[in-house]
């Protein structure tokens, strides 16, 4: 029976000895994103090296928005092949069909609504050379909207390119990178598996898992996009308030993860977190994007999540101004 959503990681197998390998697979899973795809692919071929050396495929989830093989022939000119699902079966599925065709020895998954920043791979690739037993590497990245317009940078980790220190506790207390900006060796998927479990926050859940068994080194240049916009996984999760049930999720899952007399601390940490993270976001929903219902939702499970004086005053806060109807008018920028 097809599950949508795997209730474990999906085993990722490994790639046949004779079959000849590229250095790097850029797999860029698609799905209702024909208006973005042309600049991700670009973003990419830009800075590619020739096809011995990196594999580029377009993942399709059975798009409904246009021609996606047209587009990708004619962007790729035969150097980016295709592949489109018979059925629209997710995104959980479709990273891991993603990671299963990938052939290269590093793969990175960037959205098709997502762009990479000339010298990305080059930065990457420094890192991989100069730590050879790392798991995986990434960059800074950059939010932006759906006009390409920069909303913000991503917290810096490290001032200079190395291995973090102590990753997975900090991982554990919360989401610091997006996925443009991650390369993973293969070996470590298939050690490990794809994502699973939920379709909010599956990633934070993979990058904590693989913090877990190896070490990550880390560049704090802004070398990736990661794109905001309204008809995204992110938004659609906090319209329905999903994303607060998949944050708990991923939460009980990571403890699994962490050190025994870490777990307490951590999850306590990762909860007031992501409430304060989620009751920013409620702010901006009610004013930028007009929508009092889902500030009022995502407040009132933020407080549920964790329930302290911050979580209280912006629960009361969007709960009168919904009560007395006050107008939206312009605040800061929403990241959902």
């Amino acid at each position: 029976m097809f599950e949508r959503t795997p209730k474990a990681p999906p085993r990722i197998a490994p790639i046949p000895l004779n079959v000849i390998r590229p250095k790097w697979s850029v797999m860029i899973p698609s799905y209702n994103c024909i208006h973005y795809l042309r600049k991700t692919i670009k973003s990419v071929l830009e800075q590619a090296p020739s096809i011995e050396e990196m594999q580029i495929e377009v993942v399709d989830d059975f798009s409904t928005d246009g021609d996606v093989e047209a587009l990708v022939n004619e962007i790729g000119r035969n150097r980016v092949s295709f592949f489109k699902q018979q059925k629209n079966v997710g995104s959980l599925r479709n990273f891991e069909t993603c990671i299963n065709r990938a052939r290269g020895t590093f793969v990175h998954i960037l959205h098709g609504d997502d762009l990479v920043k000339p010298g990305f791979y080059e930065e990457i690739d420094s890192l991989f050379v100069k730590f050879p037993d790392i798991g995986a590497a990434f960059t800074g990245c950059t939010d932006f909207n759906e006009n390409d317009v920069p909303i913000w940078d991503s917290k810096k980790i490290l001032s200079e390119p190395g291995i973090i220190d102590n990753w997975l506790l900090k991982i554990a207390e919360g989401q610091l990178l997006q996925t443009p900006c991650i390369v993973v060796k293969r070996s470590v998927y298939e050690h490990l598996g794809s994502f699973f479990g939920v379709h909010y926050g599956e990633d934070w859940e993979m990058w904590t898992r693989i913090a877990a068994h190896y070490q990550v080194a880390y560049s704090p240049k802004p070398l990736a996009f990661y794109r905001v916009h309204n008809s995204n996984i992110t938004s659609n999760s906090f319209r329905s308030g999903q994303n607060i049930k998949d944050i708990s999720t991923v939460i009980n899952i990571i403890q699994d993860y962490l050190p025994k007399e870490e777990r307490k601390r951590l999850k306590r940490i990762a909860k007031k977190n992501y409430a304060f993270y989620i009751t920013m976001n409620a702010d901006a929903l009610y004013h930028n994007n007009k929508d009092p219902k889902t500030a009022l939702l995502q407040t009132a499970r933020a407080f549920r999540l964790h329930s302290n004086k911050h979580t209280l005053y912006y629960f009361l806060k969007i709960s009168i101004k919904a009560l007395i109807g006050y107008k939206t008018k312009t605040s800061h920028t929403s990241r959902v």
